[in-house]
């Protein structure tokens, strides 16, 4: 495979653009820090839910897919779809409280929610494990897919595609910040899409296919093709269904799906122009994320088990390839290899356009922490307005070299994948729980993160050396969020409460509501502090329910998608009448939550 003029054309048109867009937008970003890191509060629902699904929409997204498929069949992508659960809890329970908060980043909660040195502790600390460390090793998973898909269609080494890739990501980055970002974001997905589903309905094309019916009736696929696990095998049924919606999605924290909210999605919603903005932005989100995306790419994962059975057919067929690159996630960039000249050049923008969109949020939010959470509240506090945006641009700069470094020494996506949800096991509840408990303190975060982290680097690098068998990744999870829940559960009742000055500022702030606020608020009023929200009720359980049928909304939509592909028409026409029922019930429910 070899780009022709019209591929390099389209491909340096991509690039040019994007620059563009930086440059556009830089006048603007550079006014000051708000500007640079939230664009002015004033971004509309509609962009700032593109901006989310496009940061999503990595170019190790489809390898990862092909990964999974390729292993544990369609059903084993059960373990990012169960995260749409606390997608729609964030939706209709915290988007509008993240809105009302008016904080800049969601690390600046600490010291609303807590208070004492301990809440700044954690909020400086946080900044860096999150803005730098497990930043770092976000960006570096999604700048290896990058490397194994230039491999196949550029033929470059890793360090020059990286290279290439990150400067002209970090120069419109720096120069537009957040709302250049954003705005980039917005034609990068399109270009996304369009590559996406080009590139499956081309390679199902291809003489070894033929067709999606001949496709799927393939002896080696036809085994695969399942959106649930086989009830009769336990084991499969159990990892790949059970523990994700019974366990995962809520004990989890993990980018882009942080129960209750957080990191650039968090961003996202303070960047709204209101309450109901963030809530539609980030329902927009969930609802492409997982019903729009997905098949485009499963469709391409299910196709290379015909073209690639096994890997050793991989390697045979890209022999100039470092070999340990070349894993079941490499089966997504080798099918590509397939595509003619002149759409080749706009998958291979598309794929560079989803790794940019990722990158370029994930520089700007983890800046953002570094510069709010660090260097402004620790280092300089009383720095203007240049100086932090000076700052802002410096360690985005850092931040794009040293995950150069750290993407040379993973292998492959899915590896990547688990090592984070394990490093997040157990901390999940806590960010749901911390808006309603008024017990929570810093203490229980400090101890959930610390007790998560230890796990997780006792099954990566100490388990081994006991000699003790390895237990698989879901036995992993569970004694993950087993040991980090117990933990924090056991610390927040050893330690004191925050103190009642603190906890009411919080809740006058934003008005969480509750059972778990009675004890406080009775207090209040004990003495003489006049809570009016109060007299105005408690919406959550309205909330819970409209999650509970946007989940219905957009799995019915996701799973109807996939019979009507698979040619499966009653049960597609089924799933689609529950699609539309339940998306007319969350219509109603939706308009009945209290929204400022």
């Amino acid at each position: 495979m070899k780009l022709i003029t019209v591929d390099w054309i389209i491909l340096i048109g991509f690039f040019l653009l994007s620059l563009a867009i930086g440059i556009y937008s830089s006048r603007k970003a550079g006014k000051n820090y708000s500007a640079f890191f939230l664009s002015g509060r004033n971004m509309p629902w509609w962009l700032l839910g593109i901006s989310m699904v496009a940061t999503t929409f990595s170019c190790d997204t489809p390898n990862l897919v092909t990964d999974i498929v390729r292993q544990k069949g369609v059903a084993g992508n059960w373990a990012w779809w169960a995260f749409l659960l606390t997608g729609m809890l964030t939706v209709f329970v915290y988007a509008k409280l993240w809105r009302r908060s008016g904080i800049n980043t969601d690390l600046e909660f600490y010291e609303i929610r807590y208070g004492g040195k301990m809440a700044a502790f954690l909020r400086g600390f946080r900044a860096i494990y999150l803005g730098f460390f497990f930043n770092v090793m976000v960006m570096a998973s999604v700048s290896l897919a990058l490397t194994k898909i230039s491999a196949v269609m550029l033929g470059w080494p890793a360090s020059q595609t990286l290279i290439v890739a990150m400067v002209i990501t970090v120069v419109y980055s720096t120069l537009g910040g957040l709302r250049g970002i954003v705005l980039t974001d917005f034609f990068q997905f399109l270009i996304s899409m369009v590559g996406a589903i080009g590139a499956a309905l081309i390679l199902l094309n291809l003489p070894e296919i033929g067709s999606m019916k001949q496709l799927i009736s393939n002896p080696e696929v036809a085994g695969k093709i399942s959106l649930l696990p086989d009830f009769s095998d336990y084991d499969s049924l159990f990892l790949i269904l059970i523990l994700p919606i019974a366990v995962q999605w809520w004990s989890v924290w993990y980018p882009g799906a942080e129960p209750g909210g957080g990191g650039y999605i968090a961003q996202r919603m303070l960047s709204a122009r209101s309450e109901r903005g963030a809530m539609s932005a980030t329902f927009f989100f969930n609802a492409a994320h997982y019903a729009l995306r997905p098949w485009p790419w499963i469709i391409v994962a299910l196709a290379s088990i015909v073209v690639f059975p096994d890997l050793a057919s991989l390697r045979s067929a890209f022999p100039d390839t470092n070999p340990d690159l070349i894993k079941n996630d490499f089966a997504y960039p080798a099918m590509l290899s397939f595509l003619p000249n002149g759409f080749l050049g706009i998958v291979v923008a598309s794929l560079i356009a989803a790794f940019m969109s990722t990158i370029s949020t994930h520089l700007n939010w983890g800046s953002s922490y570094l510069v709010n959470d660090f260097y402004k509240r620790f280092i300089k506090p009383k720095a203007g307005d240049k100086e932090l945006v000076l700052a802002g641009r410096l360690s985005t700069v850092i931040l794009m070299i040293v995950t150069i470094i750290f993407a040379l020494l993973l292998s492959n996506a899915l590896q990547a994948f688990e090592i984070l949800l394990q490093i997040g096991a157990g901390t999940g509840l806590i960010f749901i729980l911390r808006w309603f408990w008024w017990r929570i303190n810093a203490y229980s975060e400090i101890t959930a993160m610390v007790v998560s982290f230890l796990v997780a680097l006792y099954f990566q690098f100490i388990h081994v050396e006991t000699g003790l068998p390895m237990p698989d990744s879901g036995v992993k999870l569970i004694i993950g969020v087993g040991f980090t829940t117990l933990a924090w559960l056991a610390v927040t009742y050893l330690t004191k409460p925050e103190s009642q000055k603190t906890l009411i500022g919080f809740y006058q702030l934003v008005y969480p509501g509750g059972p778990g606020w009675k004890k406080v608020l009775n207090k209040a009023e004990q003495e003489g502090v006049r809570i009016e929200e109060r007299k105005k009720g408690w919406d959550v359980p309205q909330g819970i329910l409209a999650m509970v049928l946007g989940c219905f909304a957009v799995y019915s939509a996701l799973f109807a998608t996939g019979n009507w592909i698979y040619g499966k028409y009653s049960l597609a026409i089924i799933l689609t009448f529950v699609f539309a029922i339940s998306t007319w019930l969350l219509t109603k429910t939706w308009s009945k939550l209290k929204i400022r």
